[in-house]
């Protein structure tokens, strides 16, 4: 069965067969690929000098760390951050034996830990060690109980580490091996002396980087991945009309209750009323004489992206039509007798060509539609905060960040006959295929999978507090593990590992500490499929494989724009906060 709302990445990547290819060379042009779609001349030059590749991150002066602690960059090489370490207790990690590369590193992965036996008093534990890091002045940021394995082994070498992130040039490795000791000392007396410590540079951010809304038809739609941006698929990008440089990420869509039908959209507070530009005093819901603080669809960053995407795209199809053009002129006409191979080729270059312009055509209309009606922020209201709650941690035994708000959506801006409700987009740069094999791995453990209708994962039910201490599915190496999934303005749809024990993240104001908090961590999937999250994916809601609702993507830890883990406040938990403020509330029934 054929789906057109696959990754175009995989359609305009297509290569000439290997007996054109010399000849392909041999009468390439130095001249501007030709424009064979009657697009605005100017608008097509622009499209193929678009790209949207980034530049990796970079350190500047490395031996501050490598002259004291010369595995600063080995220890925790390959993670998506590359954040360095400042100083690891215990053994030094393995490294590859010199066979030939010079320099060749093994690939680190952070794996999640699940039936520790620290599992019990990890929380007791915790506390103990950020407030012996707090004795020593330690600028931590985080505290990551994970393990540790090298890319593509099932066993990790290290079972579990006490990975500790500190602010930037913040520790100095003298001070940092006094902390290490005093927690192998707390660590110790617990019972677990083979915990070794670790301290890496790395910091927590929160991820705030007209017309109706379009309506979302992938299975007919040639070019489902550029429009989704533009309807109220979540997860759907979000600003604030009067900072709409600060962005983030819809999670889900909720009615009020039976007798009020509203509908509203939930999301972190953070992102609906930014720190650096509101105090932090919140908006309580019955607030009548506040002034609307209206939210708009797709932010600066997120409009830009969306729109240099389709600019990319049409440059990236363009030049491949060129290119199959060429290989059909160079077979010829068709004449009776031919080669059925030559016959083959031809067709198939002439589907391509005739695709390619079908898509180019969508992408060129939807440009249009977008950059004509909806360029201006105020063009993109598509409602106002209703609710949005202090950022605080309460006291008692679950200390997660009280960090979340509620969007009321203007009935005027979706077209409710065609809203699909709570159904996340999973579809883009995860494949069907990819989908599969990496959320059910193991055969045994496919039972009654199909993969979302439209690549449509419909939010429903919720994991509970202990299937995340002790999951039931299994991953690539055989292990048991909670494989999460979800879609954000900044990164589209990624996947990850949810670790067992919770962390604690540590967040300054200018005049001293601001909060520290409990998170639920997901770790990457692996080192081939990059990070979890960046600025602007909070408020993603995170799923699991079956679309339960594991949590709410508020943070991340990493070194510049990258982050290793990602932090989330556990939905079991933030259900219990939102029925406190509005209960009759409900999510938003299933669409069909």
């Amino acid at each position: 069965m054929s789906f057109w709302w696959m990754s175009l990445h995989s359609f305009v990547t297509l290569s000439p067969p290997l007996h054109l290819t010399a000849q392909l060379h041999q009468t390439k042009r130095s001249t501007m690929v030709p424009n064979p779609f009657n697009l605005d001349e100017e608008f097509y030059a622009l499209c193929l000098s678009t790209s949207s590749i980034s530049a990796p991150v970079s350190f500047t002066n490395p031996s501050r760390l490598t002259s004291l602690y010369p595995a600063a960059f080995k220890d925790f090489f390959g993670i998506p951050s590359g954040a360095p370490c400042v100083f690891k207790s215990g053994p030094a990690w393995p490294e590859p034996k010199p066979e030939g590369t010079h320099g060749q590193r093994y690939i680190r992965e952070a794996r999640p830990v699940h039936g520790h036996p620290i599992a019990g008093s990890w929380l007791k534990i915790g506390e103990e060690i950020y407030r012996s890091l707090d004795s020593h002045d330690v600028k931590w940021t985080s505290i990551d109980p994970v393990a540790f394995a090298n890319a593509g082994e099932k066993t990790p070498f290290c079972p579990l580490l006490m990975w500790i992130g500190v602010k930037h040039e913040s520790l100095h490795f003298e001070d940092a091996m006094v902390a290490a000791d005093a927690i192998k000392g707390i660590l110790g007396i617990a019972g677990f002396p083979e915990i070794e410590v670790a301290f890496r540079e790395s910091e927590v951010t929160h991820s705030v980087g007209g017309p109706k809304l379009l309506p979302f038809k992938p299975l007919i739609d040639p070019i489902p991945e550029f429009r989704k941006a533009f309807t109220p698929t979540l997860g759907l990008s979000i600003a604030p009309l009067k900072t709409p440089h600060y962005e983030g990420t819809g999670a889900l869509y909720f009615r009020l209750s039976n007798d009020d039908d509203r509908v509203v959209l939930l999301t972190a507070a953070h992102v609906a009323r930014p720190p650096p530009m509101r105090t932090n005093t919140g908006m309580p819901c019955k607030t009548t004489s506040h002034p609307r603080e209206e939210i708009v669809a797709l932010g600066n960053m997120g409009y830009r992206d969306a729109t240099n995407s389709m600019m990319a795209a049409i440059g990236k199809l363009a030049r491949s039509v060129a290119v199959w053009k060429r290989v059909i002129t160079m077979l010829g006409e068709f004449v009776d007798g031919e080669d059925a191979e030559v016959t083959k080729e031809r067709q198939e270059n002439q589907r391509r060509t005739e695709r390619a312009t079908w898509i180019v055509g969508s992408l060129n209309k939807l440009h249009d539609e977008v950059t004509k009606h909806r360029t201006n922020p105020d063009q993109r209201i598509i409602g106002c905060v209703l609710h949005a709650e202090p950022i605080v941690v309460p006291d008692g035994p679950n200390r997660f960040t009280r960090d979340w708000a509620f969007i009321e959506i203007y009935k005027k801006k979706v077209d409710w006959d065609t809203f699909l409700g709570n159904k996340v987009y999973v579809g883009g740069n995860l494949s069907l295929a990819d989908f599969g094999r990496l959320l059910f791995p193991q055969p045994e453990d496919r039972a009654d999978y199909e993969y979302p209708d439209n690549g449509l994962l419909q939010a429903s039910g919720v994991v509970s507090d202990d299937e995340i201490r002790q999951p039931r599915n299994l991953d690539v190496h055989g292990e048991k593990a909670l494989l999460v999934v979800k879609n954000g303005m900044a990164t589209g749809t990624t996947i990850g590992r949810i670790n067992g024990l919770d962390s604690f993240t540590r967040v300054y104001a200018d005049n001293g500490i601001e909060r520290t908090s409990m998170e639920t961590a997901i770790l990457p999937y692996d080192n081939k499929h990059g990070a979890f999250s960046a600025p602007g994916d909070s408020g993603s809601i995170i799923l699991d494989r079956a679309g339960r609702i594991v949590a709410l993507l508020t943070s991340g830890a990493g070194t510049g724009d990258e982050t290793d883990v990602s932090y989330g406040t556990p939905y079991w938990w933030l259900e219990e906060q939102t029925k406190r403020t509005f209960p009759g509330c409900y999510l938003y029934q299933v669409a069909g």
